[in-house]
Protein backbone atom coordinates (compact mmCIF):
# COMPACT_ATOMS: atom_id res chain seq x y z
CA UNK A 1 0.00 0.00 0.00
CA UNK A 2 2.76 2.19 0.89
CA UNK A 3 4.08 2.10 -2.62
CA UNK A 4 0.86 3.04 -4.32
CA UNK A 5 0.41 5.53 -2.10
CA UNK A 6 4.19 6.90 -2.94
CA UNK A 7 2.91 6.67 -6.61
CA UNK A 8 -0.15 8.63 -5.92
CA UNK A 9 1.69 11.38 -3.55
CA UNK A 10 3.83 12.65 -6.81
CA UNK A 11 5.48 15.66 -4.47
CA UNK A 12 6.12 13.75 -2.03
CA UNK A 13 4.07 15.42 0.25
CA UNK A 14 2.53 12.96 2.51
CA UNK A 15 -1.14 12.97 1.05
CA UNK A 16 -2.82 11.66 -1.91
CA UNK A 17 -5.55 14.09 -3.33
CA UNK A 18 -9.28 12.65 -2.96
CA UNK A 19 -9.85 13.39 -6.81
CA UNK A 20 -7.10 10.27 -7.80
CA UNK A 21 -8.95 7.81 -6.31
CA UNK A 22 -11.34 6.52 -9.18
CA UNK A 23 -7.81 6.24 -11.29
CA UNK A 24 -5.84 4.53 -8.09
CA UNK A 25 -8.60 2.04 -7.53
CA UNK A 26 -8.90 1.49 -11.75
CA UNK A 27 -4.88 1.01 -11.87
CA UNK A 28 -5.24 -1.58 -9.03
CA UNK A 29 -7.50 -3.40 -10.99
CA UNK A 30 -10.74 -3.10 -8.43
CA UNK A 31 -14.23 -2.73 -9.10
CA UNK A 32 -16.00 -0.41 -7.31
CA UNK A 33 -19.23 1.14 -6.36
CA UNK A 34 -18.56 5.08 -7.21
CA UNK A 35 -21.35 6.05 -4.74
CA UNK A 36 -19.51 4.05 -2.12
CA UNK A 37 -16.25 5.48 -3.40
CA UNK A 38 -17.93 9.19 -2.28
CA UNK A 39 -18.74 8.39 0.82
CA UNK A 40 -15.97 6.46 2.03
CA UNK A 41 -14.03 10.06 1.02
CA UNK A 42 -16.55 11.80 2.53
CA UNK A 43 -16.09 10.11 5.77
CA UNK A 44 -12.06 10.42 5.75
CA UNK A 45 -12.03 13.46 4.73
CA UNK A 46 -14.34 15.48 6.89
CA UNK A 47 -12.90 18.96 6.57
CA UNK A 48 -13.27 18.31 2.76
CA UNK A 49 -9.42 19.65 2.18
CA UNK A 50 -9.32 17.26 -0.87
CA UNK A 51 -6.49 15.46 0.13
CA UNK A 52 -6.07 12.20 2.83
CA UNK A 53 -2.66 11.18 4.25
CA UNK A 54 -1.54 7.17 4.39
CA UNK A 55 -3.47 6.37 7.19
CA UNK A 56 -7.06 7.65 5.36
CA UNK A 57 -5.93 6.55 2.12
CA UNK A 58 -5.96 2.94 3.69
CA UNK A 59 -9.30 3.47 5.14
CA UNK A 60 -10.35 4.32 1.63
CA UNK A 61 -8.96 1.80 -0.46
CA UNK A 62 -8.29 -1.28 1.57
CA UNK A 63 -11.88 -2.41 1.75
CA UNK A 64 -12.20 -2.68 -2.08
CA UNK A 65 -9.28 -4.97 -1.67
CA UNK A 66 -10.30 -6.97 0.52
CA UNK A 67 -13.67 -7.80 -0.98
CA UNK A 68 -11.89 -8.83 -3.86
CA UNK A 69 -9.54 -10.87 -1.76
CA UNK A 70 -12.53 -12.77 -0.35
CA UNK A 71 -13.67 -13.65 -3.44
CA UNK A 72 -10.65 -15.01 -4.51
CA UNK A 73 -10.10 -16.62 -1.56
CA UNK A 74 -13.16 -18.38 -2.07
CA UNK A 75 -12.82 -19.55 -5.43
CA UNK A 76 -9.12 -20.98 -5.08
CA UNK A 77 -10.73 -23.01 -1.85
CA UNK A 78 -13.95 -24.13 -4.35
CA UNK A 79 -11.04 -25.00 -6.87
CA UNK A 80 -8.76 -27.01 -3.92
CA UNK A 81 -12.05 -28.92 -2.87
CA UNK A 82 -13.10 -30.06 -6.51
CA UNK A 83 -9.66 -31.23 -7.09
CA UNK A 84 -9.89 -33.56 -3.64
CA UNK A 85 -13.71 -34.69 -4.31
CA UNK A 86 -12.62 -36.45 -7.14
CA UNK A 87 -16.23 -38.78 -7.32
CA UNK A 88 -17.61 -35.31 -7.51
CA UNK A 89 -20.22 -35.87 -4.60
CA UNK A 90 -19.85 -32.42 -2.90
CA UNK A 91 -17.58 -34.15 -0.24
CA UNK A 92 -14.25 -35.11 1.26
CA UNK A 93 -13.41 -37.69 3.19
CA UNK A 94 -12.10 -36.75 6.44
CA UNK A 95 -9.30 -39.22 5.39
CA UNK A 96 -8.18 -37.21 2.19
CA UNK A 97 -8.66 -34.01 4.71
CA UNK A 98 -5.80 -35.54 7.23
CA UNK A 99 -3.85 -35.83 4.14
CA UNK A 100 -4.43 -32.34 2.89
CA UNK A 101 -3.62 -30.95 6.39
CA UNK A 102 -0.66 -33.00 6.67
CA UNK A 103 1.06 -31.74 3.38
CA UNK A 104 0.04 -28.00 4.69
CA UNK A 105 1.77 -28.66 8.00
CA UNK A 106 4.17 -31.31 8.55
CA UNK A 107 4.62 -30.81 11.98
CA UNK A 108 1.02 -31.78 12.82
CA UNK A 109 0.74 -34.63 15.08
CA UNK A 110 -1.67 -37.77 14.63
CA UNK A 111 -3.73 -36.56 17.82
CA UNK A 112 -3.59 -32.55 16.16
CA UNK A 113 -5.03 -34.12 12.91
CA UNK A 114 -7.78 -36.32 15.03
CA UNK A 115 -8.55 -33.03 16.88
CA UNK A 116 -9.26 -30.64 14.23
CA UNK A 117 -10.99 -33.44 12.28
CA UNK A 118 -13.00 -34.07 15.24
CA UNK A 119 -13.99 -30.49 15.12
CA UNK A 120 -15.25 -29.86 11.35
CA UNK A 121 -16.77 -33.42 11.32
CA UNK A 122 -19.29 -32.10 13.74
CA UNK A 123 -21.56 -35.46 13.05
CA UNK A 124 -19.31 -38.05 12.67
CA UNK A 125 -20.15 -39.13 9.03
CA UNK A 126 -16.58 -38.92 8.03
CA UNK A 127 -17.50 -36.38 5.39
CA UNK A 128 -16.51 -32.85 4.81
CA UNK A 129 -18.72 -30.99 2.82
CA UNK A 130 -17.61 -27.54 1.04
CA UNK A 131 -18.98 -25.40 3.99
CA UNK A 132 -16.86 -27.12 6.35
CA UNK A 133 -14.07 -26.97 4.45
CA UNK A 134 -14.04 -23.14 3.99
CA UNK A 135 -14.96 -22.48 7.56
CA UNK A 136 -11.48 -24.58 8.43
CA UNK A 137 -9.07 -22.97 6.09
CA UNK A 138 -10.63 -19.60 6.50
CA UNK A 139 -11.15 -19.57 10.26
Amino acid sequence: MKKVFAMFDQGKTGFVECCKFVNILNTLGQAFDEDELKTRIADNDPNKEGKVDFDKFCSIVMPFLEEDDDEAMHEELKEAFRLYDKGGDGYITTQTLKEILKELDNKLSDEDLDGIIDEIDEDGSGTVDFDEFMEMMTG
